[in-house]
């Protein structure tokens, strides 16, 4: 088939590649001029990485990782265990593939060059999606019902499958599904990148440290082979919420208001927003939405954040959309029909990704409480409860789940 994929991050990419080694031609639309080394560290599981394993991407992505010993949640001021889980080599016997961090633009620089190498005419920059025109309802890809992309520059191009990641604010998904507005959730997320030789040399060990306290967190960890380290601090806040209302990744915001932000807790993580630099410090809102009940068509589907965006606290949402694409060509190469394909595919994918959603939502209220005491004690609570259910996550291999 010919493939029409609008939104070139993570997800797109990841598709693309999966519906590519399949022997589907792609073609990969990205409304930016340029792919710039935006973002931040993300938390790539074990689900991920056996996606990662089929597309032959497995060494190149490991040369930029690193594999963290556990998770660890303090509390805000002492930096006291609250919980632990592990994520070592245990971790990797366990589910087969090992937890890695990586940055953002890595990961999509790995993604992009794979892509540009397997097909060199796939991805075209400055594309901006106006609309799009399904045709018929045949249940025959050959029999002549097809799909029409149009850019906003007048471009046409006709495919027999579109795919729309394009994001939280999905122009794809506002034409499928009809007016679909995420909610603000009155949580604004800082990030800092800063490199490891700007900090102390026993700063943190291999981990990722979760801080907690009232109506805020701020979760640690290392990058790129432990050359960079990245903060995301979550906070709540009445003025900030009106102020910092946008969604874009990579507004600059004031360090002296980071700082103010965070102060008072613990010196490592007064460490890191002091080694970062003034003029390097991203803040932008979180916005929620809730499950669709339905993102496809006979010839369209949604993918990755477009279908069932959800907050950070569980760092699942590049996960969820590298799951997408596998699951997506494996519908495709098990119907005989293009409508029935998709069909599996969103059945397939849509109790876990809406428990994703569920949960993430969850856990940021657990992460908040206002009282330390009643915190401190949901955490350690939250640590029995979470190894009790710690393989819904990374037990998932997208290569072999039973489609249903």
């Amino acid at each position: 088939m010919k493939i029409l994929i609008v939104g070139g991050g993570l997800g797109g990419l990841s598709a693309a590649l999966c519906l590519q080694q399949a022997g589907h031609e792609v073609q990969v639309f990205e409304q930016s001029k340029v792919f710039a080394p935006v973002g931040a560290g993300i938390q790539s599981g074990a689900n991920a990485v056996h996606v990662l394993r089929h597309l032959g991407l497995f060494d190149a992505t490991a040369a930029l990782a690193v594999q963290p010993e556990r998770v660890e949640f303090r509390d805000c001021k002492t930096g006291s265990a609250l919980a632990t889980m592990p994520l070592g080599q245990g971790y990797q016997e366990k589910y087969g593939e090992p937890y890695w961090h990586l940055h953002r633009a890595d990961m999509h620089t790995v993604f992009e060059q794979a892509l540009r190498e397997r097909a060199p005419d796939a991805i075209h920059l400055n594309a901006q999606f106006e609309r799009y025109t399904e045709h018929g309802d045949s249940n025959d890809v050959e029999a002549g019902a097809g799909v029409v992309l149009r850019l906003t520059d007048g471009r046409e191009f006709e495919g027999d499958l579109l795919i729309g990641a394009d994001g939280i604010r999905s122009k794809v998904r506002q034409q499928l599904c009809g007016s679909n507005t995420p909610k603000f959730t009155g949580h604004v997320a800082w990030r800092v990148v800063v490199p490891t030789s700007h900090l102390p040399n026993d700063w943190m060990d291999k981990i990722v440290a979760n801080y907690v306290g009232p109506n805020q967190h701020a979760v640690l960890y290392y990058l790129r082979n432990q050359q960079l380290a990245n903060l995301v601090g979550v906070v709540e806040s009445a003025d900030q919420n009106k102020q910092w209302a946008g969604d874009s990744w990579v507004r600059n915001s004031p360090w002296a208001e980071l700082k103010a932000d965070f102060a008072g807790w613990h010196p490592t993580v007064q460490a890191i927003i002091d080694a970062a630099e003034k003029d390097q410090c991203y803040r932008w809102a979180l916005y929620d939405h809730a499950p669709l009940k339905n993102w496809v068509s006979n010839r369209v589907a949604l993918l990755g954040d477009a279908a069932h965006a959800s907050l950070p606290f569980m760092a699942s949402g590049a996960a969820m959309a590298v799951e997408d694409g596998r699951i997506l060509d494996r519908a495709i190469e098990q119907e005989e029909s293009l409508p029935d394909a998709l069909r599996l595919y969103q059945n397939s994918r849509f109790e876990r990704t809406s428990k994703v959603q569920r949960v993430s939502s969850k856990m940021g209220s657990l992460y908040h409480v206002k009282s330390t005491v009643l915190r401190n004690l949901a955490f350690r609570a939250f640590g029995t409860v979470a190894k009790a259910n710690e393989s819904f996550l990374p037990g998932y291999n997208a290569n072999t789940v039973e489609l249903k």
